[in-house]
């Protein structure tokens, strides 16, 4: 059996992390589903910006919302961004029918600069799932302080919302909160509670930062052990009785999303985040090399165990190599927040020339 079905059998979902026009319009995305159990899928500005601005697949596209007089360079990503979004969500579809509601669903994210303003997230956001047209369409918000607060208004409006952006088990814990509070809100005006969202915990990223400070036995083990804390903390939190009467009502848990699971370091394996990672009830997307690695050798399947003091007990250890584990996720989620700001502009810029170039006026 494909180690990607296996580890679907499992119990986990795998999302892709990636989106373009050609692998929709070639079959590759359908054929990913078919082959590799794939259930779903996320897009960043980084993929956007690759996707987009590059070769001639949207030039079409582009000039048809250059016709309509759509020509502000963040409002034709958008546009054009949310036509592969439908797409994509079309063909999970049935993957959201099978699982009634569960799975199956492919996220567009807000524009990076929004991430510390709430009311102009909530804007945004109302407007593209209100574009978007599919129910398994989520909405990414940046897991920053003014980030919970749109998220929370929106789970409260009605509206699936993937955070992303989330680094530590404080950021998980403060997302979960939020999460019931909407939900809470929700029930008290008896409003349906089945509203999709995923935490998704970036986990690689740890180590990028701070393996260059640890010694060898102890590289490539910061991020898996804040994941190990956080899986701990999920499910605890089901367990708890705030969760249970939501859940008896009708509420479906905030799956945590392990995002980020790309090896970054040549010396570990290309499978090494999707091998550690394998967790009922999670969700874990990937780069397209990533999956395609993990179906060609990934394995063997062994499913982690909720051991927050396993956990604590690693994270000890690395901090006392001068690492301040707390401070270091903060900053991790001012940083990633910087990227994708960037990336957005960058993007926004290429747009900008292409278009220039595509506009027939």
């Amino acid at each position: 059996m494909n180690p990607t079905q296996q580890l679907h059998d499992g119990g986990q979902s795998l999302w892709l992390d990636s989106i373009n026009r050609a692998m929709l319009r070639n079959g590759t995305l359908a054929g990913y589903i078919d082959e590799f159990a794939l259930t779903g899928l996320t897009s960043n500005p980084t993929i956007l910006g690759r996707a987009m601005a590059t070769g001639s697949d949207y030039d079409d596209s582009l000039r048809a919302h250059l016709a309509a007089e759509t020509r502000e360079p963040e409002q034709l990503v958008l546009s054009v961004a949310l036509e592969d979004i439908v797409a994509a969500a079309d063909l999970f579809r049935p993957a959201w029918e099978r699982s009634g509601g569960v799975d199956g669903y492919v996220s567009i994210e807000v524009p990076p600069g929004l991430a510390y303003d709430a009311d102009a997230s909530i804007e945004v956001a109302r407007t593209l799932h209100r574009q978007a047209g599919r129910p398994n369409v989520l909405v990414k918000i940046p897991g920053t302080p003014a980030g919970l607060v749109a998220m929370e208004q929106l789970v409260t409006e009605g509206i699936g919302i993937n955070v992303t952006l989330l680094f530590s088990d404080t950021h998980y814990l403060q997302t979960a909160d939020a999460y019931l509070r909407a939900l809470e809100r929700r029930a008290r005006v008896g409003a349906r509670l089945d509203v999709p969202s995923v935490a998704s915990l970036f986990v690689s990223r740890w180590d990028v930062a701070a393996d260059p400070l640890l010694p060898p036995e102890l590289r490539g083990r910061l991020g898996l052990a804040v994941a190990e804390k956080v899986f701990a903390s999920y499910r605890s939190l089901l367990t708890d009785e705030r969760w249970t009467e939501l859940a008896a009502a009708g509420a479906r848990p905030q799956r945590v999303l392990w995002a980020s699971t790309a090896t970054k370091d040549p010396a570990l394996p290309d499978t090494y985040y999707l091998d550690h990672l394998a967790a009922r009830d999670t969700i874990n997307t990937m780069p397209e090399q990533t999956l395609l690695a993990y179906a060609d050798h990934g394995g063997p399947l062994e499913l982690m165990h909720p051991d927050y003091a396993a956990a604590e007990r690693c994270l000890a250890t690395i901090a006392t190599h001068d690492i301040d584990i707390d401070a270091l996720g903060q900053s991790l989620q001012r940083r990633g927040a910087r990227a994708f700001e960037a990336d957005w502009a960058s993007l926004l810029t290429a747009i900008a020339a292409k278009t220039a170039a595509l506009d027939p006026r």
